[in-house]
């Protein structure tokens, strides 16, 4: 539970100020910071903003908007 109140934070946080960034960049900052955290098993990936997300969490967007960051546990 707190994983998940975390990674919202961390969502609400970087969606308007990473939407400008590059994607491998924001990447890089939303790992350390997941890190940081004590998480060790989870995958980011980079997928076009149209992309459907099932499974995971959007925790970031990049590239002014094309691309996003998705989260998954495990």
């Amino acid at each position: 539970m707190k994983r998940l109140a975390f990674l919202i934070a961390l969502a609400l946080i970087a969606l308007p100020v990473a939407a400008k960034k590059p994607c491998e960049e924001l990447k890089a900052e939303i790992e350390a910071k997941i890190q940081a955290k004590g998480i060790t098993k989870y995958t980011l990936e980079i997928v076009p903003a149209k992309q459907e997300v099932k499974d995971e969490k959007v925790v970031g967007t990049c590239d002014g908007g094309a691309s996003k960051i998705v989260y998954k546990r495990g």
